[in-house]
């Protein structure tokens, strides 16, 4: 018999592929990168290496969150474990909640470590859970890291979603407490630099700022409300590059995964010239299975991270630590922004 959360997990995947061609609002087409003419380099001097915290990755890209807690979305973290042990990155599961309530659901989970015996893998779960429920979530998989997810503003929009959003108190200690390395992650609606003071105050070392302009939850959850009476909130939120930008106003800096509408490898280089140390994907590489298959798709990620590696040849970049000096020019929208909130250009 399927649950009301298995059967939400469901309407997800369906609702994101559904909203997956919405126009792009991420930000990335106010970012123009200056062309190096005379980059002096072949594609052989390229290195795409990176160290994410404790973390030695081949490029600076990651599969973001997604699925998981049903019979239909274990199928999809088969696949997706699968697909992260092809290309050999670091891949996290979605929300493990439901196999918390649900242990019998565990298995759609635990199944992308059985596909990758030593792969790097991420947990996933609320910010507001226990101790005891991050560490069965870790365990499930045997996870590397754990994600948790703040989403104040998809639970608003949620029909069954949680009203209480205290949770700084509850990520202190589980950070402190936890074996594992812990992400605070946003779930596309961005953070703000204060936002992320608040938590480097409590301890945490890393950040998945998460920016509006790819899978756009409040949409989502709208859309499953009888009568849809929260579509105002369609564009709620810090676009992926204004997170970014943010983050200039901080004078010391965690780790920083940029995620939210990452679809070509130019927008990967221009989130990493923005300051992330690490780019992850969603609901491109959802797309790319649901409409393909797993062959195709890790032969068009390869063929992506071989255009991501020719575009830091573009920019003259040797290495990824050099993509921060690449010179950059924003739209006056940005600027605007940057004005506002006190960002120097």
């Amino acid at each position: 018999m399927t649950s009301k959360q298995s059967h939400r997990k469901d309407e997800h995947v369906s609702l994101a592929e559904k909203f997956y061609q919405q126009p792009d609002d991420q930000g990335f087409k106010q970012v123009r990168l200056i062309h190096e003419s005379l980059p002096e380099l072949a594609l052989t001097d390229i290195n795409t290496q990176v160290k994410l915290g404790a973390f030695q990755l081949p490029f600076p890209v990651m599969i973001e969150a997604m699925t998981g807690g049903s019979e239909r979305t274990g199928r999809l973290n088969d696949l997706l474990s699968q697909l992260a042990k092809a290309v050999n990155l670091p891949m996290a599961v979605g929300s493990q909640s439901v196999a918390i309530r649900e242990p019998e659901l565990a298995a759609t989970f635990s199944v992308a470590r059985l596909n990758d015996p030593v792969g790097i893998l991420f947990a996933n779960m609320g910010a507001n859970h226990s101790l005891k429920a991050a560490k069965t979530a870790i365990d499930m998989i045997q996870a590397n890291a754990l994600q948790l997810h703040i989403n104040a503003a998809q639970e608003t929009v949620m029909p069954e979603g949680d009203q209480d959003f205290r949770w700084l108190k509850n990520i202190q200690q589980l950070v402190a407490d936890l074996n594992v390395p812990a992400i605070v992650k946003e779930v596309g609606f961005g953070m703000t630099a204060e936002t992320v003071q608040q938590l480097m105050s409590v301890g945490v070392q890393a950040v998945d700022i998460s920016g509006r302009g790819g899978t756009d939850f409040a949409k989502i959850e709208n859309f499953r409300r009888g009568d849809k009476d929260m579509a105002y909130l369609a564009d709620w939120g810090l676009t992926t590059v204004e997170s970014l930008l943010e983050m200039r106003r901080l004078k010391t800096k965690p780790v920083i995964i940029a995620s939210g509408g990452i679809k070509t490898p130019l927008d990967a280089i221009k989130a990493l010239v923005l300051g992330a140390d690490c780019v992850a994907m969603a609901g491109e590489v959802l797309h790319h299975l649901i409409q393909t298959d797993l062959d195709a798709t890790i032969v068009w990620f390869q063929e992506w991270l071989q255009q991501f590696k020719q575009l830091m040849l573009l920019v003259g970049a040797k290495n990824v630590g050099a993509l921060t000096q690449v010179p950059v020019v924003f739209d006056q929208p940005l600027v605007d922004y940057m004005q506002q909130r006190g960002i120097e250009i």
